[in-house]
């Protein structure tokens, strides 16, 4: 399983330092959909200057014109890009398209996605789907519940990933049960007295091996 940690709502400046503390400790930092709108192409590349050896996600949140966003998104630099799933589906195909020319990854947020979607959506089969819970949702969600039935009800859809204020103790449950790819962390990590210690923390949870 990866850690995918969230950068998000915070200066540019400060973007890049957690990304520069962060690189090579985690497996993906995620420029956020703020930082994004806030500084644009020059954001991109000044988080990308930063990192030399942890991916880079750009969360572009793409619901329309997607060959563009997603070219420009890898062209600057970005190993993965997301697309909304509540967009287009022929959106999603170019984004899909220009994924697979740039040999990177799409990974498609299920915010507010029915399961009639969903459907469509398993076409895409190198795609990382992103369970997602809204953070101005205020109630809880049950983390492991809602991935063991996701699973269930979609078994063509191999790579999964979670987002939603996820914590030290849903993430080793999450590495038990054994079913994501990828788990999304934000401010238990970034807003951490202690980022990078924080970070391994997540990191040594999610290499233990999974009891029988």
């Amino acid at each position: 399983m990866k850690l995918q940690v969230a950068i998000d709502r915070v200066s540019l400046e400060e973007a890049v330092n957690l990304s520069k503390r962060l690189d090579g400790q985690v497996d993906l930092i995620e420029m956020g959909t703020s930082l994004v709108k806030d500084y644009g192409i020059e954001g991109i590349k000044q988080i990308r200057n930063a990192l030399s050896e942890s991916d880079l996600l750009i969360d572009l949140k793409t619901i329309d014109e997607g060959a563009y966003e997603f070219k420009q998104g890898f062209t600057f630099g970005g190993d993965v890009l997301t697309v909304m799933g509540a967009s287009s589906i022929e959106t999603i195909r170019a984004c899909y398209k220009v994924s697979r020319e740039y040999q990177k990854t799409m990974m498609i947020d299920l915010l507010e996605v029915n399961e009639e979607k969903i459907r469509e959506l398993e076409e895409f089969e190198e795609a990382v789907f992103c369970l997602h819970h809204s953070i101005d949702k205020v109630n809880d969600w049950h983390v492991l519940e809602t991935i063991s039935t996701f699973q269930k009800s979609f078994p063509k859809l191999k790579r999964l990933a979670i987002a939603g204020g996820i914590d030290l103790t849903q993430a080793k449950e999450l590495n038990q049960q054994g079913l994501i790819e990828i788990i999304v962390v934000g401010s238990h990590i970034t807003k951490s007295k202690n980022v990078v210690e924080e970070a391994s923390k997540f990191m040594e949870e999610l290499k233990n091996e999974r009891s029988n």
